[in-house]
């Protein structure tokens, strides 16, 4: 299976002049220069209207237009999909989420990190720091995935203890779990991700990192000021090829689609089971009520899953003024997002190379125009 069916809005219930305003706003947007290049898809009952591209292929002046068969950088999209690789461990007995994660790495106790469960890593709530110190130094110096997994055991102080009783997100502790994927499995995380998600969904154009993919089709994106004009940015052939497991997957919307869709029916597309139902009602559903020492407000109003974050709707990290708690999904530093909606059986990939930091509300606009199109 390589795409779900296209159809035209109106056969899935979509009003197709409101995705078509979303559209006129990202070609705005992508003619004044304000960002570089964009794709956008959206879904409904198993079926995408077809997908939009817009822009240029890279945020340089004389950037060719962005390509169909263009694979955006996911950010931290990725970490998701690691994670739901690792749930399939869960399944099979070899994980226990419940467990420390001294019982998988017993150096990880170093700087009194003996009270972080596996599952901590999954809801942000381990107390582990987003970046190593050392980050840019590593970055800088052209390490290999192994340095920074170092780091993240050795070298990181947790910002509180015991774990499970604050939120801080933690692209550190999305690296523990994928060293925790490759020490049961022995193989390396993206050789993981491709045998558990990328071939049993007929994904034809994702990877953790570049793969055997042609570096032409990878959409090359804006670069915060630190990484301008070094030859370890986003763009770099460094960064493609490391394929970082907190952010380093490469994607085409049609394949994001199919990872939705299989999220969206509780770990089924199709003719395919990736995931049981259980697994997938427990990594799509606040996980942070099984705490009893975090506190309410935080468990109430920033909920996470298993990986997965569910939509904020009164803070500013919010995907969407239309979207409830129960809509679930992800964002990336690279100006991505994604949200599954169970109540209205359908999802939007919004996948940009603009840095979301610099305007946030860009993503949520496009997001309320999309969300809006659901009749």
């Amino acid at each position: 299976m390589t795409s779900l069916p296209l159809v035209k809005p109106q056969e899935i219930d979509l009003d197709g002049e409101r995705l078509q305003q979303a559209g006129k706003l990202l070609t705005e947007w992508t003619d004044a220069g304000t960002m570089p290049g964009a794709a956008i898809v959206v879904g409904r009952h198993g079926k995408i209207v077809e997908p939009q591209f817009f822009g240029k292929q890279g945020p340089e002046k004389n950037a060719e237009p962005v390509r169909r068969d263009g694979m955006f950088l996911l950010a931290s999209i990725t970490k998701p999909i690691v994670y739901m690789s690792a749930l399939k461990l869960v399944e099979r007995g070899e994980l226990v989420l419940s467990l420390p994660v001294t019982h998988y790495i017993p150096d990880f106790a170093a700087h009194h990190k003996e009270s972080i469960l596996v599952h901590h890593l999954f809801t942000h709530t381990s107390g582990m720091p987003d970046m190593l110190d050392n980050n840019v130094e590593l970055r800088q110096s052209l390490a290999p995935l192994d340095k920074f997994i170092h780091g993240a055991i050795y070298d990181t102080v947790p910002l509180f203890q015991p774990a499970g009783t604050g939120l801080s997100y933690q692209s550190m502790g999305t690296l523990i779990v994928a060293e925790i994927v490759q020490r049961l499995t022995r193989k390396t995380i993206a050789q993981h991700v491709r045998d558990e998600i990328i071939k049993p969904l007929g994904l034809q154009s994702t990877w953790l990192g570049r793969g055997d993919f042609p570096r032409e089709r990878l959409v090359r994106v804006e670069t915060p000021e630190y990484q301008i004009g070094s030859n370890f940015g986003w763009n770099s052939k460094y960064w493609q090829d490391l394929g970082v497991p907190w952010g380093g997957m490469f994607s085409a919307p049609e394949d994001m689609a199919v990872i939705c869709q299989c999220m969206l029916n509780y770990g089924k597309v199709q003719d395919e089971r990736l995931l049981s139902q259980s697994m997938m009602e427990m990594a799509t559903t606040n996980r942070l009520n099984d705490y009893p020492d975090l506190p309410e407000p935080i468990r109430r109003s920033q909920p996470w899953g298993l990986g997965w974050r569910l939509n904020h709707p009164g803070q500013s990290g919010s995907w969407g003024n239309l979207l409830d708690r129960s809509v679930f999904g992800h964002t990336g530093a690279t100006g991505t997002m994604v949200w599954m909606d169970r109540r209205r059986d359908g999802f939007a990939i919004i996948l940009t190379t603009a840095i979301r930091s610099k305007a946030p509300w860009r993503l949520v606009q496009l997001s309320n125009m999309i969300a809006s199109a659901f009749q």
